[in-house]
């Protein structure tokens, strides 16, 4: 029998509600867990043991009074440090922030504390989720980049520290770590789910996300998680759909290859190790077709970077103002140049951009589901930066619904992945078709660190 940590967050709700092991016993397994791997891999910037197993404690003593439970009863769940928690300390991983307690707790952790969720701690990010590099150690191999901006969370997921994990996404922060770590990571529809209570980086791109190790834990977070929020003026109004009953029962979907630049840009390896999952996704009755980008696209990259830099310099210009010296290199240079954008450059970035999502849109409408490679390259060899964010971006600034799930291994002994894109506010269909990829797949990658 699997070890509680080896469980996915939908096989732990399942056996805590069938009796057969308590939040206690689950939380206690994740806690051993870190204490024998976090020394190594230093994912979390904050776990109250105290509080932990008090918190698993009362879940248990629900479940025995007979209350009503939600579906995420007594599953611990990981926090990137930007989401607030009343009360609890958020650093964002800057010294800006050292200081910084909120009093209001994020939307979504409330959401999940409301399901049943046990908040087992804050997972270490970059600095304000952004550019400069964390210390957080890649588990297949700590000479490789975890990614970023969601290292902790990755790594921890993958790691077998907890289940399931919060990211957030303005370029590639939660697809490339998952990727890199060798898990699922999804990207919801941009205003899918609430931001509220999330520090920013950039008001026209974040977009909350998480990562698991299973297709169904990204949908029942999501189940949770998605819906309209009248706090947060960006969500949409649209109501949640049923993302968990149709996963077992889709069948073989319509996947739309994308090899221009995707395919292009990718090295070697991950291009032929791509290309045979496509065959073998065929072979398994999905109907392929090969799509072209957009014109648009060539210019969607530079604009993103430049929307980030102004939308990210409005937010922090105060602080930046009273503590340039306390930010990192790289940030603190992004944050130069944004303040230095001026009006008409910053307005024909978000023209293009519209011109862009509706592009994309419409190439969306040609498949049930889009096909890329996650990353152009297994993680490299190289600590001073987070990857090769150029795969996840595109999908972020045009705001489509996006999964990672893993293929294997390079021949570096490093995660290789693919993606999966769909069109607006179809998480229902994304998720069904990536339910049938990862069976056809059949992949469950295990790092190092666990032997």
């Amino acid at each position: 029998m699997p070890q509680p940590y080896d469980l996915s967050a939908a096989e732990l709700a399942r056996q805590i509600r069938d009796r057969n092991i308590t939040p206690v016993q689950v939380a206690q397994s994740l806690l051993e867990r870190m204490d024998s791997l976090e020394p190594r891999l230093e994912a979390w910037v904050r776990v109250d043991r105290e509080t932990v197993l008090a918190d698993a404690k009362q879940r248990q003593e629900e479940l025995d009074s007979g209350v009503e439970t939600g579906p995420l009863h007594g599953v611990p769940i990981g926090i990137k440090d930007i989401y607030n928690i009343a009360g609890v300390p958020t650093k964002a991983g800057s010294k800006v922030y050292a200081d910084y307690v909120p009093d209001e707790t994020a939307a979504t952790i409330g959401l999940l504390q409301n399901a049943g969720a046990v908040i087992l701690g804050k997972t270490v990010t970059t600095e304000f989720a952004c550019l400069d590099p964390s210390h957080t150690k890649n588990p297949w191999n700590p000479a490789h980049t975890p990614g970023g901006s969601s290292s902790g969370s990755a790594v921890a997921v993958a790691a077998r520290m907890c289940p399931v994990a919060m990211g957030s996404q303005t370029i590639g922060s939660v697809l490339r770590p998952a990727s890199y770590s060798g898990i699922v990571g999804l990207k919801p529809t941009y205003g899918r789910v609430s931001r509220r209570g999330v520090v920013p980086v950039s008001w026209s791109l974040d977009t909350v996300g998480w990562m698991g190790r299973t297709v169904e834990d990204a949908a029942l977070l999501l189940q949770v998680m998605a819906g309209p929020d009248d706090q947060d003026p960006v969500a949409s109004r649209l109501p949640a759909g049923d993302y968990l009953s149709g996963l077992e029962s889709s069948g073989p979907p319509r996947i739309g290859l994308i090899t221009s630049f995707f395919m292009e840009e990718a090295d070697q390896e991950t291009q032929r190790r791509t290309r045979a999952v496509v065959e073998q996704l065929a072979s398994a009755g999905a109907s392929v077709v090969e799509l072209t980008l957009p014109e648009s696209f060539g210019t969607a990259i530079q604009d993103q970077m430049t929307i980030m830099g102004a939308e990210a310099a409005a937010f922090h210009k105060p602080m930046y103002e009273k503590q340039a010296q306390d930010y990192r290199p790289k940030l603190r240079e992004m944050l130069r140049q944004g303040l230095e954008t001026d009006a008409t450059t910053y307005s024909k970035a978000l023209e293009r951009r519209l011109r862009f999502s509706a592009d994309m849109r419409l190439l969306a409408e040609k498949a049930d589901v889009l096909l890329t490679p996650s990353t152009p390259t297994a993680p490299l060899a190289d600590l001073t930066n987070t990857g090769d964010t150029r795969f996840q971006g595109p999908w972020t600034s045009c705001g489509l619904p996006t999964i990672t799930l893993p293929i294997g291994l390079a021949e570096s002994g490093l995660p290789l992945g693919i993606q999966l894109i769909a069109s607006p506010f179809e998480e229902a269909r994304l998720l069904a078709a990536a339910r049938w990829c990862e069976r056809v797949i059949d992949v469950r990658l295990v790092p190092p660190v666990e032997n």
